[in-house]
């Protein structure tokens, strides 16, 4: 039995059908919040129900006694840790959501896999944990000290705290930090769900940083051939580690480990609204805006580490993946092509 949190969020939903596809038993865990509309989420989870081998449960992980008693309940051989207060604007105004959920949740889950022990802890990190760091591409091997934003601050604790559990209990521990994840079903506060809205709607676009931006785009289907990956390979200790020169991403002391879940190359923000404009056949109006708090101007991952410890290789480019988002959303929405 695998367990999945979050599992009526964006990259959940693509995980549980994948895990579903290959013929695991999965129990989903989502709490359906309001942060979003949740009609997307229930029209997800839906989808999920139908299948066999697939159960829901509606529960807080923010709820210990509730939490622990999942756990009991489940006594999962692996989890997949993908619940979370996302968002980095949101997290300006509401900072106490991502502590109840991206903080006290976690250490949830953790003393859940300490009661139960699972093979395998894979949990959601984050792209926006490298900060203020400017070396690109970026490198788990990189120190990771400091956040923009609380949103990232609560994903570098969770690492720290998975560590501290995989050294005290030998809770094997893999946080991926995800790069800019987009495709079919994605959340509509993301930028290519509320860009395709605007040019439907003949909108103009708000575009960040004259749209000079760069992003690693990444296809959710990638996403998750790295999370299934990893998932099938247990952290273990590394042998090479040393205590004089600490590697960040790794760990001589506990089954623990940071690897990169990325495309591997960079792509300008210009260049991503031009491949949705023509994939919706119709034209994007751009209201071109300066930088905002807490965004990271370039990213790019070094995903050398995952390849070599999972096989990851991504293989969707953005010409690809923004199209099979716009023929999901024209679906979804009934709308036509112009």
């Amino acid at each position: 039995m695998i367990l999945v949190t979050g599992s009526a969020g964006f990259i959940g939903f693509h995980v549980v059908q994948a895990l579903l596809d290959r013929g695991e038993d999965v129990v989903g865990v989502d709490n359906v919040t309001p942060y979003y509309d949740p009609a997307l989420k229930l029209a997800r989870l839906a989808r999920l129900e139908a299948r066999d081998g697939y159960r829901h449960l509606r529960i807080d992980l923010a709820d210990r006694e509730a939490t622990a008693a999942l756990f009991r309940d489940v006594r999962p051989r692996g989890v997949v840790h993908l619940a979370a207060q996302p968002g980095v604007r949101y997290s300006l105004e509401h900072p106490e959501a991502y502590v109840d959920s991206n903080v006290v949740g976690f250490l949830n889950v953790l003393e859940g896999c300490r009661a139960t022990a699972p093979g395998h802890l894979v949990f959601a990190s984050t792209s926006s944990a490298y900060g203020a760091n400017a070396a690109l591409p970026f490198s788990p091997h990189q120190p990771a000290n400091h956040p923009l934003t609380l949103y990232a601050a609560t994903k570098l604790a969770n690492e720290s705290m998975a560590h501290a559990y995989a050294h005290l209990f030998g809770i094997p521990c893999t946080g991926l930090r995800f790069f800019t994840v987009y495709g079919p079903w994605t959340r509509p506060d993301m930028a290519l769900y509320r860009f395709a809205d605007a040019i439907v709607a003949g909108r103009p676009i708000d575009v960040y940083g004259q749209g000079r931006m760069q992003r690693d785009f990444t296809y959710v289907a990638d996403i998750v051939s790295g999370v299934i990956a990893a998932l099938d390979r247990p952290a273990a200790p590394d042998p090479d580690w040393r205590a004089e020169a600490p590697d960040p991403a790794t760990s001589g002391v506990a089954p623990w480990r940071i690897l990169n879940i990325g495309a591997g190359t960079r792509v300008e923000l210009m260049t991503y609204i031009e491949v949705l404009s023509d994939a919706l056949g119709r034209p994007a109006k751009l209201n071109l805006l300066p930088m905002q708090p807490g965004d990271i101007v370039r990213t790019e991952a070094d995903i050398s580490d995952t390849t070599r410890a999972l096989g990851y290789a991504p293989t969707t480019p953005v010409e690809v993946g923004v199209r099979r988002f716009a023929d999901w959303y024209c679906e979804y929405h009934g709308v036509g092509r112009g």
